[in-house]
């Protein structure tokens, strides 16, 4: 397995990155237009979120054919002149594979629908009247995970929308048209796969219900997961490309699993766990504040746990479907730019491959809509209706949606301060933030000391200090609430990332000494360094060298 410890992964959600032909919505050809931007910031590699062809019920990861490029999005002539940009820069292009479920819309079902066994067998069908669903789980989007065919008499499996429907992975035609998929591309001259919900694909063999939660624990990190990653990888010949795995609901043990070169299954992983830490009660759509404990505890538990287990971390505060993280742990006003700094500090500096989502480089916020007809999401509409249900006014909805929707991450590139941040001349197919005319790529490309800037100078720390790319970890200040400080060892290097996490001032290692450290970057010019103490500013990020 290859080594991608001094790499930096961005991560563009193509439908709001760069508009090209003013349709309102983002495409290859604007992807191409923004590699420039891409090369200046340094990253390595840059996945790109689904552009195949699709019905767009779930915003590509709906996939209707694996092999053809989605028109909204542009042509194969596109999306081959993308990989061959990419490459010429030394930037290599990831794919996002949908290999969970296919939209209903794919041929496969659709030949399934129509009474083909051969492809009912490429889904999960159960047999059944309309009265009996198979078992009690529950989707991830909300309501049942089985819909009901009338014409065949059979249900079958959405863990989804349900118009994604479930993959049978137990069929060996099944993996064997899924590494068809991965040789195509690969042939194209892609370098790299993310793969989602990956740890979802290999359900049990006996279908039964929870009788105390969604289902979930029969289906993750299933019975033959690690089995059928192995033979994916394997067969495909993608041992040395960068892959990461989304996991979901995953634990500690298995992620060690898929990420130890030793099992040659995959680079990397997502886990989700330190983005719930305000959840109540492990509910997404019940706000609280977060618990600053548990998000450290979460973090020292993970790079621990993997660095034990030789595991490797993908890490991360954004995607297309979480939070701007500024406006969720840090703070949208007077420490803007400083809380944004520092949140991306404590990621950037971590043992793992750091994965940038549009626009976190400069800082981008919730949106803040005001009203649900702004909303786009499926999931989001859905939650808001089943919000009201449960007896939450319109204004409680719209509040747990103003900090949970995924359209949060999804609101267009604020490229400029011209109409529409830059990202269209059209009408964009979802509303821009109202701050672009603040926050955007012209004015921090300006600026010495933006939050672009800051992001380039840890991607270089990266890159030239094998302690951040190849050190251990170690973890201080475990009690403290405000704190999140670590220690990262290699050799004879030394570094110490101290990160405060709340708008106040805290002072810190009374008792450790950091005599003939040295400080080579922070978010303010000066800092208060003693010889046994230092004394952090709201949101400061100080990093220590020996």
């Amino acid at each position: 397995m290859a080594d991608f410890s001094k790499n930096v992964v961005y991560q563009i959600y193509p439908k709001s990155f760069q508009d090209s032909n003013g349709d309102g919505l983002g495409d290859l050809q604007g992807i191409i237009k923004r590699l420039g931007y891409l090369e200046e910031l340094g990253v390595d590699y840059v996945w790109i979120t689904p552009v195949f062809s699709s019905p767009q019920n779930d915003n590509g990861y709906d996939v209707s054919d694996y092999y053809s490029i989605e028109p909204m999005f542009g042509t194969m002539e596109d999306m081959e002149e993308l990989i061959g940009q990419c490459n010429k820069r030394g930037i290599g292009l990831m794919l996002d594979m949908v290999f969970n479920h296919t939209s209903t819309s794919h041929e496969w079902f659709q030949k399934a629908l129509a009474g083909d066994k051969y492809y009912q067998d490429y889904y999960i069908f159960k047999e059944g009247s309309p009265d009996k669903i198979p078992t009690n789980w529950q989707s991830k989007f909300g309501g049942p995970a089985w819909e009901y065919v009338p014409s065949l008499g059979k249900w079958y499996l959405h863990l989804f929308d349900v118009t994604q429907a479930d993959l049978n992975w137990d069929n060996p035609n099944v993996r064997e048209e899924l590494k068809q998929v991965i040789r195509f591309w690969k042939k194209k001259g892609v370098k790299g796969f993310r793969f989602d919900v990956v740890n979802l694909i290999s359900k049990p063999q006996i279908f039964e219900d929870d009788m105390n939660g969604d289902g979930r624990k029969f289906y993750t990190d299933g019975p033959r997961n690690h089995e059928y990653l192995k033979e994916l990888v394997h067969d495909t010949g993608i041992e040395k490309m960068v892959t990461v795995g989304e996991m979901s609901s995953t634990s500690l043990e298995n992620c060690i699993r898929y990420s130890n070169p030793n099992e040659k299954e995959l680079s990397m992983c997502f886990n989700f766990h330190h983005l719930k830490i305000d959840y109540k009660d492990g509910d997404k759509w019940e706000l609280m504040k977060p618990d600053r404990i548990a998000l450290k505890k979460l973090f020292e538990t993970w790079q621990i746990g993997m660095q034990e287990g030789n595991g490797w971390n993908a890490l991360f505060w954004c995607n297309h479907d979480q939070p701007r993280i500024v406006s969720r742990l840090g703070d949208e006003g007077r420490y803007w730019e400083q809380s944004a700094k520092m949140l991306a500090s404590i990621i950037h500096l971590m043992r793992g491959t750091p994965y940038i989502f549009q626009g976190e480089e400069i800082g981008m916020t919730n949106t803040h809509y005001q009203n649900i007809s702004q909303y786009r999401d499926v999931e989001s509409l859905n939650y808001y209706k089943i919000l009201l249900e449960k007896g939450k006014s319109v204004k409680e909805a719209l509040d747990v949606l103003a900090a949970r929707s995924r359209d949060n991450g999804r609101s267009p590139m604020q490229w400029s301060e011209e109409p529409n941040a830059g990202f269209t001349e059209g009408q964009p197919w979802l509303e821009v933030a109202e701050n672009y005319k603040n926050i955007n790529v012209d004015t921090q490309m300006q600026a010495k000391d933006s939050v672009f800037a800051f992001y380039k100078e840890l991607i270089a720390l990266r890159k030239n200090r094998d302690v951040v790319s190849k050190g251990n970890i170690m973890f201080l200040e475990q009690d403290n609430p405000n704190v999140l400080a670590y220690k990262r060892t290699y050799q004879n290097e030394e570094l110490i990332a101290l990160n405060n996490l709340v708008s106040v001032e805290v002072e810190i290692l009374k008792e450790s000494t950091l005599e003939g450290y040295k400080k080579i970057l922070g978010n303010y010019k000066e800092s208060i360094i003693k010889t046994n103490s230092v004394i952090l500013k709201p949101y400061e990020t100080i990093i220590l060298e020996k």
